[in-house]
C-alpha cells in the first residue's frame, strides 16, 4: 500500500530573494529622478551657503550692546509688588486704570559679581507672570561706564534645566519605543537643526531668496532625515519622491497666494523688528519660508505612510492590479490625510490663539476678521500646506503602484516561461512518490 506525500506549507522568516530584487530595480529607476534633484540641491548649498560673513542685521544688534555686556543666571531672593499706575484716562482707554509693577532683588549665579545682589526693576506687563523666591532669571549685565555703576537688567526666565530635562526624557522614550529607528530619528532631528541654523537663518538674513533657500534646505533635510530614519529602500525613495513633489507645490501655490492676498508679513512684532534691522530681508518672503518649512514634518509623515501601504498591499498580494492597488492604498491614504487636515488646521489655530482673542474683544465684523492679515496668514498656511499634502498622497501612491508593476512585471514574465518545466517536474515527483 502506497502512501502519497503532500508537501507541507512551512513558515519561511527569510527574505524573498524575488522582492528584494524588485526593491533595487525601484531604487534604480526613482534614482533617475532623485538623482538630479540631489544634484541640484548640492548646487544649491554650494552657492547659497552664508559666506561667514556676519549679516547687517546682526552688526547692527552688536552695535547697540554695550561692549563688556553679558548674560548671567540669577536666583530670586524677595519680591515687592509696587504700584505704578499713571493717570486714569477714562473708559475705552487701552491702558488698565491700575498697574503693578515689581522690586525684585536676585542672587547672581556667575559673572565677576556672583554671590551678590542685583536690584531689578520689572515693568507691569512682564510682572503678571508672577515672580517667586527662587525663581531662576537670566539678567542681561552692562559694565560701569564713566560714573555709572554696574547694572543688571531682566531679560527673560531661566529655562535650560527644565528644557534639558524635558529633552532627556523626549529622547529616552523615543530610542527605548522605536528603538534604532527612533535614535536614528534624534540623529535626523539634529542634522536638520543644523540645516536651519548654519544655512537658511543665515542666508534668510543675508537677503538670499527666501523661496529658494527654503525649498534647498527643505530638500538637504529630506534626502537626510528619510534615509537615515527609515533606511536606503524603494518604500522610501518612493516617500521622498512624493514629499519634494509636496514641497514643490507648496512653494508654487504658496507665491501665487502671498502674492495674490497681498500678504506682507509685517503683521507680527518679530517681522516688523526684522525689517527695521535690515532692509535685506523680505518679510513676505520670510512667511512663505515659513509656509514651506512648516510643511515637512506633515509631508513626511504622510508620504512614508504611503509608501509603505502600497509596497505592503503589493507583497501581500502580487498578483492585484494596479487598478486595485492604487484604489486600496488610497482608502489609507483618504483616511491619513482627514486625520492629518486637522492636525494642521489645530496647530495653526493654536499659533494664532493670542490674535483670535484679541479679535474677539475688539468684535470686530468677521468679514474684516478674516481678511485682516494676521488670520488671513493663518489662512494661507492652513489651506497651501493642506494642498500640498492632499496632492502629495495619490502623488506617492502613483509612483509606488507604478514602480511595484513595472519592476514585478520582469519577475512575473520569468516565472511564466519557467512554469512548464516546473510542472513537468513536479508530476515527475508525484509519479515517483506514488511508485
Amino acid at each position: 500500500m502506497s502512501h502519497a506525500h503532500l508537501p507541507v506549507a512551512v513558515e519561511d522568516t527569510a527574505v524573498d530573494p524575488r522582492l528584494v530584487a524588485q526593491r533595487r530595480r525601484a531604487v534604480l529607476l526613482l534614482a533617475l529622478v532623485l538623482v538630479p534633484v540631489g544634484l541640484a540641491t548640492l548646487v544649491g548649498l554650494a552657492l547659497l551657503w552664508p559666506d561667514g560673513e556676519e549679516s547687517s542685521a546682526r552688526q547692527a544688534e552688536v552695535e547697540q550692546v554695550l561692549p563688556g555686556s553679558s548674560f548671567v543666571d540669577a536666583t530670586v531672593l524677595t519680591v515687592e509688588a509696587v504700584d505704578c499706575s499713571g493717570p486714569d484716562l477714562g473708559p475705552g482707554s487701552p491702558v488698565p486704570p491700575t498697574l503693578t509693577c515689581g522690586n525684585v532683588l536676585a542672587k547672581v549665579e556667575e559673572g565677576p559679581d556672583a554671590g551678590s545682589a542685583a536690584a531689578l526693576e520689572i515693568p507691569a506687563e512682564i510682572f503678571l507672570a508672577g515672580f517667586e523666591p527662587g525663581d531662576q532669571l537670566r539678567l542681561l549685565r552692562s559694565p560701569s561706564v564713566d560714573d555709572i555703576p554696574v547694572r543688571y537688567s531682566f531679560t527673560d526666565f531661566a529655562r535650560e534645566r527644565p528644557l534639558t530635562l524635558l529633552a532627556v526624557v523626549f529622547a529616552i522614550v523615543v530610542v527605548a519605543v522605536a528603538r534604532l529607528r527612533g535614535a536614528a530619528a534624534l540623529i535626523g532631528l539634529v542634522v536638520a537643526f543644523l540645516v536651519l541654523v548654519k544655512f537658511m537663518l543665515p542666508g534668510l538674513l543675508n537677503g538670499e531668496p527666501p523661496v529658494l533657500v527654503a525649498l534647498t534646505g527643505s530638500a538637504a533635510i529630506m534626502f537626510v532625515v528619510l534615509y537615515l530614519a527609515h533606511g536606503f529602500s524603494a518604500r522610501t525613495t518612493t516617500a521622498l519622491a512624493g514629499t519634494l513633489f509636496g514641497l514643490a507645490l507648496i512653494a508654487s501655490i504658496g507665491s501665487w497666494a502671498g502674492s495674490t492676498a497681498r500678504l506682507t508679513g509685517l503683521s507680527s512684532e518679530e517681522n516688523l523688528t526684522l525689517t527695521y534691522l535690515t532692509g535685506e530681508i523680505d518679510p513676505a518672503g520670510i512667511v512663505l519660508c515659513g509656509v514651506i518649512v512648516a510643511g515637512l514634518g506633515v509631508l513626511n509623515d504622510v508620504t512614508i505612510t504611503q509608501a509603505s501601504a502600497v509596497w505592503q498591499l503589493h507583497e501581500l498580494a502580487p498578483g492585484m492590479s494596479a487598478r486595485r492597488l492604487f484604489t486600496s492604498a488610497m482608502r489609507i491614504g483618504r483616511d491619513h490625510i482627514a486625520s492629518t487636515v486637522y492636525t494642521i488646521v489645530f496647530a495653526y489655530a493654536g499659533a494664532a490663539l493670542p490674535a483670535l482673542l484679541l479679535l474677539e474683544i475688539y468684535q470686530r465684523p468677521l468679514v474684516d476678521t478674516i481678511t485682516g492679515e494676521v488670520i488671513a496668514e493663518e489662512i494661507v498656511r492652513t489651506m497651501v500646506g493642506g494642498i500640498g499634502l492632499v496632492l502629495a498622497v495619490p502623488l506617492t501612491t502613483i509612483v509606488g503602484v507604478l514602480l511595484v508593476k513595472s519592476v514585478s512585471r520582469g519577475d512575473q514574465e520569468v516565472k511564466t516561461k519557467a512554469s512548464p518545466n516546473a510542472l513537468r517536474s513536479r508530476s515527475g515527483t508525484r509519479h515517483s512518490a506514488a511508485g
